[in-house]
């Protein structure tokens, strides 16, 4: 049995943190060795809480110590590419925080550094590794949907705003609101339970309604509160075309009046059944036709009994495991988030067919 741990720091001390270190600490072929934030007070306080032997107010000097083998980013959008694209030249592997970059130029960089290095690099999807999309996973991969041709993914909440005054608010920094934020889960989820990362075309909206009038804060985010703007979406979505004739619908809020106080879910609709994701559910008609069924699959067949997005990273780095979100399907969604607020804002239908190399 290997001994020899996987020496990880994680950049990064705001409020998605404690996720990393949990996760990561939780490997028991890993080891949490340094926390790095330009905020002391924050770095120390989040060290201590989870046992880290080592605090970095400098990025630079956390790059430069020989020891840290890996580094999982937990920082503002518009930190990723630049700190990843570090780390890769200081010979780092890296785990990044969804979403990928601020936009698709700037995640074609990080993957050409990823290439470059030799290194491993992921995007954290999260999603990906529920228990729920796992048992669904199986369904597909196994025929029970038949063809899919339609799938909804939506993530809806009706006053869940991040804190009024930190990054999320200004588009310079986080690139987006509700669809960079909570949209890229559910339709990179939706992608990749049909296996289908070819899209043709995007015909988009993106509304602010409530942030910009200082409604519907949800309280979400540690970060330093500066000037309180609000430049991004409460609200987006998207019709989305694949190949082979698949449609998306896409849906994202942060705030929105509706019943429930938050709701998010991946639906398929195929020629043989369909599913729920949250909660997972199978439909179909019964035996011969007759009557209708409604299942329960089970997660017992889950491809990653793990069920975490730093396991699958950290055994990709020591190469038992394959990465579950490689890069280019995370260009991908990045390439249709960027489209589809073409689309908004243009009024017109966005083209994306053909390829479009990340390097």
């Amino acid at each position: 049995m290997d001994t020899v741990k996987t020496r990880v720091a994680v950049i990064g001390a705001g409020a998605i943190s404690p996720t990393h270190c949990q996760g990561i600490r939780s490997h028991q072929s890993a080891e949490l060795v340094a926390i790095g934030d330009t905020n002391r007070e924050r770095a120390e306080s989040l060290a201590k809480e989870y046992g880290v032997p080592r605090v970095y107010t400098s990025i630079d000097e956390l790059l430069e110590d020989q020891e840290i083998e890996a580094v999982s980013i937990a920082l503002p959008t518009y930190l990723h590419a630049p700190i990843a694209i570090a780390a890769l030249e200081a010979g780092k592997h890296v785990h990044m925080e969804k979403p990928f970059a601020l936009n698709r130029q700037e995640a074609a960089d990080v993957i050409a550094a990823a290439k470059a290095s030799g290194k491993i690099m992921m995007v954290g999807m999260n999603q990906r590794f529920t228990s729920e999309a796992q048992s669904i996973k199986a369904l597909i991969d196994r025929g029970a949907l038949g063809e899919i041709y339609f799938a909804k993914a939506f993530w809806n909440r009706r006053s869940g705003i991040p804190s009024f005054g930190t990054w999320f608010g200004d588009k310079k920094r986080s690139g987006g609101g509700a669809l960079l934020d909570i949209g890229v889960h559910v339709l990179d989820l939706c992608l990749s339970l049909i296996g289908n990362f070819e899209p043709v075309s995007v015909s988009g909206f993106s509304y602010s309604k409530f942030g910009n009038r200082g409604l519907g804060e949800g309280g979400w985010g540690r970060s330093e509160k500066l000037e309180r703007i609000f430049t991004v979406d409460d609200l987006s979505g998207a019709l989305i075309r694949l190949e082979g004739g698949v449609t998306v619908q896409l849906e994202a809020a942060w705030a929105r009046h509706q019943e429930s106080r938050d709701i998010h879910n991946v639906e398929l609709f195929g020629t043989e059944a369909g599913a729920s994701v949250f909660p997972p559910r199978l439909y179909e008609f019964g035996n011969d036709g007759i009557g209708y069924r409604i299942s329960e699959p089970s997660s017992s067949s889950a491809r990653y009994g793990h069920f975490n997005r730093f396991h699958n990273w950290i055994d990709a780095v020591r190469g038992t495991e394959a990465p579950e979100c490689t890069l280019e399907q995370a260009f991908t969604v990045q390439r249709i988030i960027d489209a589809i607020y073409e689309s908004a804002t243009t009024g017109a239908e966005v083209s994306l067919a053909g390829s479009e190399s990340p390097s």
